[in-house]
């Protein structure tokens, strides 16, 4: 009777050891994708801060589309959820390379010296953009296997920890590579 009593409460502490362990994991976790959007968000802002120098140069050959570029932009200053973001930038993506796409319509944009370097601006950034993208979703991806996996589902159930977004393209004409010449 004594060892009975002695490997229950030795199976007591190892669940609780194992429930506690569990838990700061995912904490960590949680932060991880916070933390990762937290810097993708980062350079959203800083596109975002060289859209409008971008617009205003366009503007004058294309009025219709640099329209369109700030109504996506005003949306995307609107969302507030992650997921609501995620979605706004995936606009704003499509919306950038539409208006990089002009400069094939319109010789003179093409050769401007302001929008060339906007443009170059903007391709550092969307870099930094798509490596802070990957580092996002694969923080994403761990934490979704964490909550996911048995028997760590158990605890994330408990603690009612839902599947994080992913950052994906959902625009088809985004997988197609941007045909760019000078």
């Amino acid at each position: 009777m004594k060892y009975v009593l002695i490997a229950l409460i030795v199976a007591v502490v190892l669940a609780a050891w194992y429930f506690i362990s569990t838990s700061n994991k995912f904490v960590v976790l949680q932060n991880k994708v916070e933390e990762a959007f937290a810097t993708m968000d980062v350079y959203l802002a800083k596109r975002a801060e060289l859209i409008p120098n971008l617009v205003a140069t366009v503007k004058g050959y294309a009025k219709h589309e640099t329209e369109a570029l700030e109504k996506v932009i005003a949306a995307r200053n609107s969302a507030h959820t992650t997921n609501e973001k995620i979605e706004a930038e995936t606009q704003v993506t499509t919306a950038v390379r539409g208006l990089l796409a002009l400069a094939e319509q319109y010789p003179d944009l093409k050769a401007n010296t302001n929008f060339l370097n906007l443009q170059s601006q903007l391709g550092s950034i969307e870099e930094d953009v798509a490596t802070a993208r990957r580092y996002y979703n694969g923080v994403v991806r761990q934490y979704n296997t964490g909550i996911q996996t048995f028997p760590a589902s158990i605890v994330a159930n408990s603690k009612g920890l839902q599947k994080a977004a992913l950052f994906e393209v959902a625009d088809d004409s985004q997988r197609k590579a941007v045909k760019v010449e000078f």
